[in-house]
C-alpha cells in the first residue's frame, strides 16, 4: 500500500509552547488511529493546562492510514505535541520505549490513542505519585471498575487478568489498563521486551519498587477498530508469562549501605598486580 503524503507544516498558531524540563511526558502508542488524534491531542491539553508542566509524545507504529498527516497538522497548532514514526509496526511496547527514551519528563503517564482511556484521570494520578512516591519507585495503575467494551473483550481480560494475577502476584485488578504514571527513569531501568507494556506491574515489584491501583474511567471506542482479541491478549501473552515469571524468580534486590570507618582503624585494598 502507497505510503501517506505528507502536507506542508503550516504556521502555528500562537499556543503553549513544550517547556524544556516539563514535570509529565504523556506518551501515546497509535497506529491507524486517524479519527482520533486531534480530539485526543485536545482533551490531553485541557486536562493538564495549569496542573503540571507537560508535553505530549504520540508514536506512530507504522500506520497506513491517514495518521501521520493528522498529526502533522495537529502539532502545528499545539506546539507541545511531539511526533515519532516508526517506518514499520513495531507492537505497542515498543512504540512506548521510543517514546519514553525521548522523553524530558520526571513522570510519565501512559495512554490508549483509541479515546477509551480518559485524559481527565491523569491529575488524580499524578497526584498520587506526587504524594505517594519516594525513594521507593511507584506505579500508579489505572483500573477500569466499569468497561466500556464488548462482552468478548471483557471475557478475555477476566481470563488474562486471572491467570495473571495468580502466577505473578502483580496485586494488580487492571494491568491491561493503557492509563499509567511512573517515573521516567526506574522504567528505562526495566528489561525490554515485546508486549512488556502488558507487565509493567510486576516488573515494577521486581525491581523493588510498589505499585498503586486508582480507579479510572472507561468509555466506549467511537472511532477506528481494535487492534486485540483473544488470541493476542492470552495466547500469545503465555509465553511473555513464563518468561516474566521467570525474571521474577531471577530477581535480587540488594540492600545497599555505606561502610563506615572508625578513627585509628584503615581499610585497604591491595591493587597491585604481584601474587
Amino acid at each position: 500500500m502507497p505510503q501517506p503524503t505528507f502536507p506542508p507544516t503550516p504556521s502555528p498558531t500562537p499556543q503553549h509552547t513544550a517547556p524544556l524540563t516539563p514535570e509529565v511526558s504523556v506518551v501515546v502508542p497509535v497506529r491507524n488511529e486517524q479519527d482520533n488524534i486531534r480530539p485526543l491531542v485536545e482533551e490531553i491539553h485541557a486536562a493538564l493546562e495549569g496542573v503540571a508542566e507537560f508535553e505530549v509524545i504520540y508514536v506512530d507504529d507504522g500506520s497506513d492510514d491517514a495518521t501521520p498527516i493528522r498529526l502533522v497538522e495537529t502539532m502545528a497548532t499545539h506546539p507541545r505535541l511531539r511526533v515519532l514514526r516508526h517506518r514499520t509496526c513495531c507492537g505497542q511496547s515498543t512504540a512506548l520505549v521510543s517514546a519514553i527514551r525521548a522523553a524530558r519528563g520526571q513522570y510519565i503517564a501512559t495512554l490508549d490513542g483509541d479515546g477509551q482511556n480518559d485524559p481527565a484521570d491523569i491529575p488524580a494520578l499524578l497526584v498520587v505519585a506526587r504524594t505517594e512516591g519516594g525513594p521507593t519507585p511507584l506505579l500508579v495503575a489505572g483500573w477500569r471498575a466499569q468497561r466500556n467494551d464488548t462482552w468478548f473483550r471483557r471475557f478475555s481480560s477476566i481470563v488474562a487478568n486471572a491467570i495473571r494475577a495468580r502466577l505473578l502476584k502483580d496485586h494488580t485488578p487492571d494491568t491491561g489498563c493503557g492509563l499509567k504514571v511512573f517515573p521516567r527513569e526506574t522504567f528505562l531501568t526495566l528489561p525490554y521486551f515485546d508486549h512488556m507494556h502488558r507487565f509493567l506491574p510486576a516488573l515494577f515489584l521486581r525491581t523493588g519498587g510498589r505499585v498503586q491501583s486508582v480507579p479510572v474511567h472507561h468509555r466506549p471506542r467511537t472511532c477506528g477498530i481494535s487492534k486485540y482479541g483473544l488470541h493476542n491478549r492470552l495466547w500469545v501473552g503465555m509465553v511473555d508469562l513464563l518468561g516474566v515469571r521467570w525474571l521474577q524468580a531471577r530477581a535480587k534486590i540488594p540492600q545497599v549501605e555505606p561502610l563506615q570507618t572508625f578513627p585509628g582503624i584503615g581499610i585497604g585494598i591491595d591493587c597491585s598486580s604481584d601474587p
